[in-house]
Protein backbone atom coordinates (compact mmCIF):
# COMPACT_ATOMS: atom_id res chain seq x y z
CA UNK A 1 0.00 0.00 0.00
CA UNK A 2 3.06 2.52 1.00
CA UNK A 3 4.34 2.16 -2.37
CA UNK A 4 1.12 2.12 -4.51
CA UNK A 5 0.76 5.47 -2.17
CA UNK A 6 4.24 6.70 -3.42
CA UNK A 7 3.86 5.79 -7.14
CA UNK A 8 0.75 7.90 -7.22
CA UNK A 9 1.97 10.60 -5.60
CA UNK A 10 5.37 10.91 -7.58
CA UNK A 11 3.38 10.04 -10.77
CA UNK A 12 1.16 13.66 -9.77
CA UNK A 13 4.11 16.07 -9.27
CA UNK A 14 6.18 14.51 -12.31
CA UNK A 15 2.64 15.93 -14.31
CA UNK A 16 2.84 19.50 -12.68
CA UNK A 17 4.84 22.15 -15.08
CA UNK A 18 8.43 23.48 -13.38
CA UNK A 19 6.35 26.43 -13.07
CA UNK A 20 3.84 24.54 -10.22
CA UNK A 21 6.26 22.42 -8.90
CA UNK A 22 7.15 23.26 -4.86
CA UNK A 23 2.96 24.85 -4.37
CA UNK A 24 0.88 21.40 -3.56
CA UNK A 25 1.39 18.72 -0.92
CA UNK A 26 5.19 19.83 0.80
CA UNK A 27 5.11 16.18 3.05
CA UNK A 28 3.32 14.28 5.56
CA UNK A 29 3.09 14.74 8.91
CA UNK A 30 1.61 12.03 10.74
CA UNK A 31 -0.14 10.51 7.64
CA UNK A 32 -2.06 13.94 6.88
CA UNK A 33 -0.66 16.20 3.69
CA UNK A 34 0.70 19.54 5.02
CA UNK A 35 -0.51 22.75 2.31
CA UNK A 36 0.94 25.60 0.80
CA UNK A 37 -2.37 27.63 0.86
CA UNK A 38 -0.71 30.42 -1.16
CA UNK A 39 -0.44 28.17 -4.37
CA UNK A 40 -0.81 29.69 -7.83
CA UNK A 41 -4.41 28.49 -7.65
CA UNK A 42 -4.81 30.75 -4.69
CA UNK A 43 -2.62 33.70 -5.77
CA UNK A 44 -5.10 33.74 -8.96
CA UNK A 45 -8.41 33.79 -6.59
CA UNK A 46 -6.65 36.41 -5.04
CA UNK A 47 -5.87 38.48 -8.10
CA UNK A 48 -8.85 39.02 -8.58
CA UNK A 49 -9.74 41.02 -6.04
CA UNK A 50 -7.28 43.69 -7.20
CA UNK A 51 -8.94 42.78 -10.44
CA UNK A 52 -12.14 44.06 -8.74
CA UNK A 53 -10.77 47.42 -7.13
CA UNK A 54 -9.76 48.16 -11.22
CA UNK A 55 -13.22 47.56 -12.26
CA UNK A 56 -15.31 49.80 -10.24
CA UNK A 57 -12.26 52.67 -10.55
CA UNK A 58 -12.91 52.04 -14.33
CA UNK A 59 -16.90 51.45 -14.58
CA UNK A 60 -17.17 54.82 -12.44
CA UNK A 61 -14.65 56.97 -14.08
CA UNK A 62 -15.42 59.60 -16.67
CA UNK A 63 -13.03 58.39 -19.09
CA UNK A 64 -13.97 58.38 -22.27
CA UNK A 65 -13.42 54.03 -22.63
CA UNK A 66 -14.17 53.41 -19.24
CA UNK A 67 -17.15 51.10 -19.26
CA UNK A 68 -15.46 49.21 -22.30
CA UNK A 69 -12.33 48.34 -19.65
CA UNK A 70 -14.47 47.16 -17.29
CA UNK A 71 -16.29 44.75 -20.00
CA UNK A 72 -12.87 43.72 -20.48
CA UNK A 73 -11.41 43.61 -16.65
CA UNK A 74 -15.02 41.63 -15.60
CA UNK A 75 -14.03 39.42 -18.39
CA UNK A 76 -10.46 38.82 -17.55
CA UNK A 77 -11.71 38.09 -14.25
CA UNK A 78 -13.82 35.36 -15.20
CA UNK A 79 -11.08 33.93 -17.10
CA UNK A 80 -9.13 33.82 -14.23
CA UNK A 81 -11.19 32.07 -12.01
CA UNK A 82 -11.96 29.45 -14.52
CA UNK A 83 -8.04 29.12 -14.69
CA UNK A 84 -7.27 28.71 -11.01
CA UNK A 85 -10.32 26.16 -10.23
CA UNK A 86 -8.71 23.80 -13.33
CA UNK A 87 -5.24 24.71 -11.71
CA UNK A 88 -6.63 23.26 -8.61
CA UNK A 89 -8.65 20.55 -9.41
CA UNK A 90 -5.83 18.99 -11.95
CA UNK A 91 -2.61 19.32 -10.28
CA UNK A 92 -3.95 18.41 -6.80
CA UNK A 93 -4.17 21.89 -5.10
CA UNK A 94 -7.53 22.10 -3.33
CA UNK A 95 -7.17 23.34 0.04
CA UNK A 96 -9.41 25.10 2.73
CA UNK A 97 -8.33 28.42 1.83
CA UNK A 98 -8.92 27.55 -1.86
CA UNK A 99 -12.99 26.85 -1.09
CA UNK A 100 -13.54 29.30 1.19
CA UNK A 101 -11.61 32.39 -0.72
CA UNK A 102 -12.48 31.39 -4.46
CA UNK A 103 -16.92 31.79 -3.76
CA UNK A 104 -15.85 35.24 -1.31
CA UNK A 105 -14.03 36.88 -4.24
CA UNK A 106 -16.72 35.67 -6.79
CA UNK A 107 -19.21 37.05 -4.38
CA UNK A 108 -17.22 40.70 -3.77
CA UNK A 109 -16.51 41.15 -8.05
CA UNK A 110 -20.28 39.92 -8.54
CA UNK A 111 -21.45 42.42 -5.75
CA UNK A 112 -19.36 45.11 -6.54
CA UNK A 113 -20.40 44.71 -10.13
CA UNK A 114 -24.26 45.21 -8.97
CA UNK A 115 -23.54 48.06 -7.25
CA UNK A 116 -21.80 50.09 -9.80
CA UNK A 117 -24.40 49.40 -12.20
CA UNK A 118 -26.89 50.65 -9.98
CA UNK A 119 -25.97 54.54 -10.58
CA UNK A 120 -25.83 53.85 -14.46
CA UNK A 121 -29.93 52.64 -14.31
CA UNK A 122 -28.68 49.29 -15.42
CA UNK A 123 -29.75 47.26 -12.17
CA UNK A 124 -32.89 48.58 -9.60
CA UNK A 125 -31.35 49.02 -6.36
CA UNK A 126 -33.77 46.32 -4.99
CA UNK A 127 -32.01 44.07 -7.18
CA UNK A 128 -28.55 44.98 -6.22
CA UNK A 129 -29.51 44.88 -1.79
CA UNK A 130 -30.88 41.13 -2.92
CA UNK A 131 -27.86 39.81 -4.28
CA UNK A 132 -25.58 41.81 -1.82
CA UNK A 133 -27.56 40.65 1.16
CA UNK A 134 -27.72 37.53 -0.01
CA UNK A 135 -24.12 36.69 -0.43
CA UNK A 136 -23.76 38.31 2.94
CA UNK A 137 -25.86 35.79 4.79
CA UNK A 138 -24.41 33.11 2.90
CA UNK A 139 -20.62 34.34 4.07
CA UNK A 140 -21.52 34.62 7.33
CA UNK A 141 -23.08 31.17 7.74
CA UNK A 142 -19.75 30.10 6.16
CA UNK A 143 -17.90 31.81 8.72
CA UNK A 144 -19.74 30.21 11.36
CA UNK A 145 -19.15 26.71 9.92
CA UNK A 146 -15.19 27.35 9.98
CA UNK A 147 -15.21 28.53 13.59
CA UNK A 148 -16.84 25.05 14.15
CA UNK A 149 -14.48 23.59 12.08
CA UNK A 150 -16.16 22.78 9.12
CA UNK A 151 -16.20 23.91 5.55
CA UNK A 152 -18.90 24.42 3.36
CA UNK A 153 -18.13 24.33 -0.40
CA UNK A 154 -20.03 25.81 -3.26
CA UNK A 155 -23.15 23.92 -4.63
CA UNK A 156 -24.21 23.10 -7.71
CA UNK A 157 -27.27 25.71 -7.83
CA UNK A 158 -25.16 28.21 -5.92
CA UNK A 159 -22.79 28.10 -9.32
CA UNK A 160 -25.93 28.53 -11.39
CA UNK A 161 -26.91 31.24 -9.68
CA UNK A 162 -23.43 32.82 -10.20
CA UNK A 163 -23.38 31.85 -14.00
CA UNK A 164 -26.84 33.98 -14.48
CA UNK A 165 -25.59 37.23 -12.37
CA UNK A 166 -22.17 37.17 -14.46
CA UNK A 167 -24.48 36.84 -17.88
CA UNK A 168 -27.04 39.61 -16.30
CA UNK A 169 -23.72 41.94 -15.26
CA UNK A 170 -21.63 41.16 -18.68
CA UNK A 171 -25.11 41.74 -20.51
CA UNK A 172 -25.19 45.34 -19.30
CA UNK A 173 -21.68 46.16 -19.50
CA UNK A 174 -21.72 45.11 -23.50
CA UNK A 175 -24.50 47.40 -23.99
CA UNK A 176 -22.86 50.16 -22.05
CA UNK A 177 -19.57 49.45 -24.19
CA UNK A 178 -21.40 49.47 -27.49
CA UNK A 179 -23.28 52.59 -26.73
CA UNK A 180 -19.40 54.24 -25.40
CA UNK A 181 -18.10 53.06 -28.74
CA UNK A 182 -20.99 54.61 -30.56
CA UNK A 183 -22.28 51.34 -32.09
CA UNK A 184 -25.48 52.03 -30.65
CA UNK A 185 -27.35 54.87 -28.97
CA UNK A 186 -31.17 55.10 -27.48
CA UNK A 187 -32.38 55.78 -30.23
CA UNK A 188 -31.28 52.32 -31.73
CA UNK A 189 -34.18 50.07 -31.82
CA UNK A 190 -32.22 46.70 -31.10
CA UNK A 191 -30.26 48.51 -28.20
CA UNK A 192 -33.50 50.12 -26.40
CA UNK A 193 -35.05 46.81 -26.46
CA UNK A 194 -32.21 44.96 -24.96
CA UNK A 195 -31.78 47.44 -22.48
CA UNK A 196 -35.44 48.08 -21.48
CA UNK A 197 -36.82 44.48 -22.13
CA UNK A 198 -34.14 41.76 -22.18
CA UNK A 199 -32.63 43.12 -19.03
CA UNK A 200 -35.37 43.29 -16.78
CA UNK A 201 -36.14 39.74 -17.30
CA UNK A 202 -32.26 39.19 -16.78
CA UNK A 203 -32.44 40.55 -13.70
CA UNK A 204 -35.57 38.74 -12.14
CA UNK A 205 -34.30 35.18 -13.16
CA UNK A 206 -31.08 36.18 -11.28
CA UNK A 207 -32.94 37.68 -7.87
CA UNK A 208 -35.02 34.38 -8.16
CA UNK A 209 -32.49 32.16 -8.52
CA UNK A 210 -30.44 33.96 -5.80
CA UNK A 211 -33.07 33.54 -3.40
CA UNK A 212 -33.99 30.28 -4.19
CA UNK A 213 -30.43 29.52 -3.54
CA UNK A 214 -29.75 31.24 -0.51
CA UNK A 215 -32.79 30.08 1.43
CA UNK A 216 -32.27 26.42 0.30
CA UNK A 217 -28.42 26.56 1.00
CA UNK A 218 -29.34 28.04 4.78
CA UNK A 219 -31.81 24.96 5.19
CA UNK A 220 -29.20 22.58 4.45
CA UNK A 221 -27.38 23.51 6.65
CA UNK A 222 -29.83 25.40 9.40
CA UNK A 223 -27.99 23.30 12.01
CA UNK A 224 -25.27 25.61 12.39
CA UNK A 225 -27.43 28.15 13.49
CA UNK A 226 -29.97 26.54 15.79
CA UNK A 227 -30.27 27.73 19.47
CA UNK A 228 -29.11 24.40 20.65
CA UNK A 229 -25.88 25.00 18.94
Amino acid sequence: MEKTRLRSELSTASLRPDWLQGYGAAGRDNDREVWNPMNWANRLTLSRLLLTIIFVAALNSSWQYGRTLALFIFLLAGVSDFVDGEIARRYGFVTNFGKLMDPLVDKIMVAAAFISLVPLKAVPAWAATTVVARDFLITGLRMMATAKGKVLPAEMLGKQKTSWQVVTVIFFLALLSLHELRYANERSTWWFRAWDQAGPVLVWITVALTIYSGLGYAWRHRELISPNE
